[in-house]
């Protein structure tokens, strides 16, 4: 199964909605991730995704579908998180979820840090 890459219009949409969160220009690569598309596949499939780095934490947003998109975002191996929703069927609510999960999350372990 082939899944389409990221249109202009996908990155146009996250690039303005990473600068509206962040309040700068974020630099997002296109990667390839592998991702079991159901939890019966035994194989892995080969998918685009969106790659970025800020606030020391990593975010990915993967392409499961032609209209279908997992998040993630992480701040080491044993930090991974997700936003509790295993798929959205467009790309704006998953990347507006993924930050505000991160954000949230990130003022939880400022506070556990004393950063506040």
């Amino acid at each position: 199964m082939s899944i389409p890459g990221f249109t202009p219009a996908d990155l146009t949409l996250a690039h303005a909605t990473l600068k509206e969160r962040f309040g700068h220009d974020v630099e997002v690569q296109e990667v390839e991730t592998e991702v079991r598309l159901s939890p019966a596949d035994r194989e892995l499939t080969a998918c685009p995704a969106l790659f970025w780095k800020e606030e020391g934490c990593a975010f990915v947003v993967s392409k499961t579908g032609p209209a279908n998109y997992r998040a993630m975002f992480y701040y080491s191996v044993k930090d991974r998180f997700g936003t509790g929703q295993e798929e959205y069927d467009n790309l704006g609510d998953c990347l507006i979820v993924v930050l505000k999960v991160q954000e949230e999350l990130g003022r939880e372990r400022a506070k556990e840090l004393g950063l506040n």
